[in-house]
């Protein structure tokens, strides 16, 4: 057998167990695959097959990474809100600690809050606030106005 069609076969494979694990990553390496059986096609020797598939799927891993939401601009935040229902969202805070830090019952879950570092310590009073980043489990919040 012609060793395109072992590309084809391991780019739908992989497509396939994409498809029940759902992780776009071996869809990105079913592409690097499908990107040997490209060059194996038009006659490539086995060197260049591999590195077509080893720069396509690379070069796809990077691209999943920087886009994934859970990173964020720092990181660890999260501050797209299409990307996170919660930014942008209202909540009631009772009392806050000393350390800008407040414990607070939002969508039937404990969460802690944390006044944005750009807010002045007087806005640490009880009050509405609004979600500006989520960092881990912690929100980051603002006062309303």
């Amino acid at each position: 057998m012609a060793a395109h069609y072992w590309w084809w076969i391991f780019a739908v494979g992989l497509g396939v167990t994409e498809i029940l694990t759902g992780t776009f990553y071996l869809l990105v390496l079913a592409l690097g695959c499908a990107a040997g059986g490209v060059a194996a096609w038009a006659g490539a020797s086995l060197t260049v097959q591999v590195l077509a598939t080893a720069a396509v799927s690379v070069a796809g891993w990077a691209w999943l990474w920087r886009r994934d939401p859970r990173r964020g601009a720092a990181g660890d935040a999260v501050t797209d809100s299409g990307m996170l229902l919660d930014v942008g969202e209202a909540l009631e805070v009772a009392q806050w600690s000393d350390d800008r830090r407040a414990q607070v019952r939002y969508r039937g879950a404990a969460w802690t809050v944390e006044l944005d570092p750009g807010e002045p310590a007087s806005s640490a009073v009880p009050g509405r606030f609004v979600i500006r980043r989520v960092v881990g489990n912690r929100l980051v919040v603002q006062r309303a106005h």
